[in-house]
């Protein structure tokens, strides 16, 4: 089982020891380190922050499964970010205006056709 599967299967149950996520976290970015997902400082923010948040958010009314849960996808939407891919309502706006362009294409060619 992978790292990754295993830290989602962790958050789902709601098993939210900070001992247990912690070192999770760490193998998960320790991996993503030597994948060349990330470099080493990324990483060490990456387990900084999210323990933090974890940590400030015990009494925050949500599970800690769900705090992590959130907290890990805001982390993996910035690292998407940051190596320039796009977000999915940036994809929609670029396959409307391909739409239209093809469409206005179409036109004129139909105009020139006539």
């Amino acid at each position: 089982m992978d790292n990754q599967n295993w830290l989602q299967q962790l958050l789902t149950i709601g098993v939210g020891t900070t001992a247990v996520v912690a070192e999770k976290l760490k193998e998960v970015s320790d991996e993503w380190v030597r994948t060349g997902k990330l470099d080493p400082e990324q990483a060490r923010q990456l387990v900084d922050e999210i323990m933090q948040s974890v940590q400030s958010s015990r009494n925050g009314g949500r599970s800690p499964a769900e705090t992590m849960e959130e907290m890990i996808r805001k982390q993996v939407r910035q690292i998407l970010a940051d190596f320039g891919v796009p977000e999915q309502k940036e994809l929609d706006e670029l396959r409307g205006r391909l739409d239209r362009l093809e469409r206005q294409v179409r036109d004129l060619e139909n105009r020139l056709w006539r």
